[in-house]
Order: structure tokens, then C-alpha cells, then sequence
């Protein structure tokens, strides 16, 4: 069964810097699309950035320039790199993995709050 864990969420002033992690186990056969969403209350969840199996990265406009997204396909893992943060990016942030083997799976989502 496949898994994903978060990590590296928690709380920084505007104008830092986080770096998420999301650590992928269990049987996941080919190397997914994987990507970051974040969700406020009351809002739909929305996408942050992806990045597919071949390397191409897609990022929402709202972070682009802020974001970069990585992954290490050795360890299975994702990564998300925020800097000049920024009050609105406070949410819940949950990483997603697919890919035709096992369909979609999303993590547990870490807490960013970014303080003005």
C-alpha cells in the first residue's frame, strides 16, 4: 500500500522560507506525476505546483517566481521550496502522487502559517 508523508511545514514570518518534503512508500511500480495542493477552510483545495515523471514542472500563478518544485526519484520523494512567503499562503499543504498503476494517493498535508 502506498503512502505519503509530509514534512517541513510550520510556522515563519512573511518574507521567509519553508521547504516541504513528501516521502513516498510502498509498492509504486512506475515513477508517478506528483504534485502539492494546498486547502484553506472553506475553500477547494487548489494546486500548488507538479512536476510529471519526466521532469516538467507546472506551477500555479499565485507562486510562481516563490516555488520550485523537485523531486528525487532515488528516494521517492518531492520537495517544495518556498521563499518570500507571504500571509495568503497560509493552508493546509497535501502532496499527491499518480500514475496509472496504483491511481491517486494524497498525503496527510502539513501546516504552513506565515505571520505579517
Amino acid at each position: 500500500q502506498v503512502q505519503l508523508v509530509e514534512s517541513g511545514g510550520g510556522l515563519v514570518q512573511a518574507g521567509g522560507s519553508l521547504r516541504l518534503s513528501c516521502v513516498a512508500s510502498g509498492s509504486i511500480f512506475s515513477l508517478p506525476f506528483m504534485a502539492w495542493y494546498r486547502q484553506t477552510p472553506g475553500k477547494q483545495r487548489e494546486l500548488v505546483a507538479a512536476v510529471t515523471s519526466g521532469g516538467t514542472t507546472n506551477y500555479a500563478d499565485s507562486v510562481k517566481g516563490r516555488c520550485t518544485i523537485s523531486r528525487d526519484n532515488a528516494k521517492n520523494t518531492v520537495y517544495l521550496q518556498m521563499s518570500s512567503l507571504k500571509p495568503e499562503d497560509t493552508a493546509v499543504y497535501y502532496c499527491k502522487l499518480w500514475n496509472a498503476q496504483i491511481g491517486t494517493r494524497w498525503g496527510q498535508g502539513t501546516q504552513v502559517t506565515v505571520s505579517s
